[in-house]
């Protein structure tokens, strides 16, 4: 691996790769090096995470997606990045990336060795074009290498979203539902596919836009919400066996 990255969560950057390649750049690709540390998906004998460039937004909120956009399509020109499609649909255009580690090792090898490349510029003193960094960057698309890692900020952060609210992540039946999702075997897409399907379905529904909380939607009925097909699945308030 290459001393250009760290394999750790807090967003740093080092100041002689930002210098090399851009500062954006060297944060979009220090954040696609840790996820590929924890990716599951191989392909071609080499890791791979995948992300579309709004839930890449989503992970970068200080950034417009036309920004993530010119970082990344950087990154790919510079040889840093490469990016496939592996998506079983073809219709599906969601990118999968991974990083030239051999093009980055022949950049190690051209950076000034005077240049301090072991300590990493920290967020208090980045700065970046449209917003600034504060906190660590969660990850929204890849799954992680442990099921002990349950991301429920993550989680609850994507819902409030998607429907302006403010449920916490750190109540404890919030917790318990999503922890009991996980060890069925979901994942951080099928909870953020459940919130997509039926905050779609209800958020402009008078009557069932109240089921849009945590207990409904990562409920007993998760996998049945996962899996419907096409159209509005229609449900009766007793189907729900919760108390308001």
């Amino acid at each position: 691996m290459s001393k250009l990255l760290i394999n750790d969560n807090p967003l740093m950057v080092i100041p002689s790769l930002a210098v090399r390649i851009g500062m954006n750049e060297a944060v979009v690709l220090q954040q696609i090096h840790y996820w590929l540390q924890l990716s599951s998906h191989e392909k071609e004998g080499k890791k791979w995470v995948y992300n579309s460039y709004k839930e890449w937004q989503a992970q970068f909120p200080f950034w417009s997606e036309s920004t993530i956009k010119r970082v990344i399509n950087s990154l790919e020109k510079q040889g840093y990045l490469q990016s496939a499609n592996f998506n079983q649909s073809k219709m599906d255009k969601t990118k999968w990336y991974t990083i030239n580690y051999e093009i980055l090792g022949e950049t190690e090898n051209q950076i000034d060795p005077s240049t301090d490349q072991n300590e990493p510029l920290s967020e208090s003193t980045c700065s970046i074009d449209e917003g600034e960094l504060t906190k660590a960057i969660p990850e929204i698309t890849t799954e992680t290498s442990s099921d002990k890692i349950i991301p429920y900020a993550d989680i609850i952060d994507y819902l409030n979203q998607k429907i302006n609210a403010s449920y916490k992540s750190t109540t404890k039946k919030t917790k318990e539902y999503i922890e009991a999702r996980w060890k069925e075997g979901f994942r951080i897409n099928d909870f953020k596919k459940v919130i997509d399907q039926k905050s779609d379905e209800w958020l402009f529904d008078p009557h069932w836009c109240k089921y849009l909380r945590p207990e409904t939607l990562f409920g007993p009925k998760f996998e049945s919400y996962l899996n419907q097909k096409g159209g509005k699945q229609k449900w009766r308030e007793e189907d729900f066996d919760l108390h308001d």
